[in-house]
């Protein structure tokens, strides 16, 4: 997978960011190549190694993307009540980054709200799998975060536990 400056890249963690630039980097003695990438005020170095493919990946494409924001409206995947449990399958559920997970993470987490109460770590896992969903999801669509905040808050009021 190759990226160039100025492309729009998902992060497996930090979410949407732009390629600035590739470039050698000499870490420990060791050179490599690195992509440079702007998430926000934040500039991240990513390996350009066999793994790049599952730390980055290119936004989803718009009618995929369409069809995954209607899934929002529809119940999530049962979670595990016991709390490790669950982090355990929250964690692996968003290993992959891809925009199919942040939809399952959060239509799941938000039918388990509806029934029980959210620990901190739930509510980083929704939080940071929102954050990232809205904005791929301005990204792809064309909308301003805003728009797609309210969009995605819409959706999830029809969850029903």
């Amino acid at each position: 997978m190759e990226f160039h400056a100025g492309d729009a890249v998902m992060h497996w963690v930090h979410g949407l960011g732009t390629i600035l630039r590739l470039e050698e980097r000499d870490i420990l003695g060791k050179a490599a190549l690195y992509y440079a990438v702007q998430i926000g005020d934040l500039t991240i170095w990513v390996p350009a190694d066999k793994f790049l493919g599952q730390r980055l990946r290119r936004p989803t494409p718009k009618t995929r993307f369409k069809r995954l924001v209607e899934q929002l409206a529809t119940p999530g995947e049962a979670l595990p009540a016991d709390r490790h449990e669950r982090k355990l399958m929250l964690v692996e559920l968003l290993r992959d980054g891809k925009a199919e997970s942040l939809v399952r993470v959060i239509r799941a987490l938000c039918a388990y709200k509806k029934v029980h109460s959210l620990n901190d770590n739930d509510h980083t896992q929704l939080n940071r799998a929102e954050r990232c969903l809205v904005a791929e999801w301005g990204q792809v669509l064309s909308v301003t975060p805003q728009e797609a905040e309210s969009e995605l808050r819409r959706l999830l009021e029809s969850i029903v536990a």
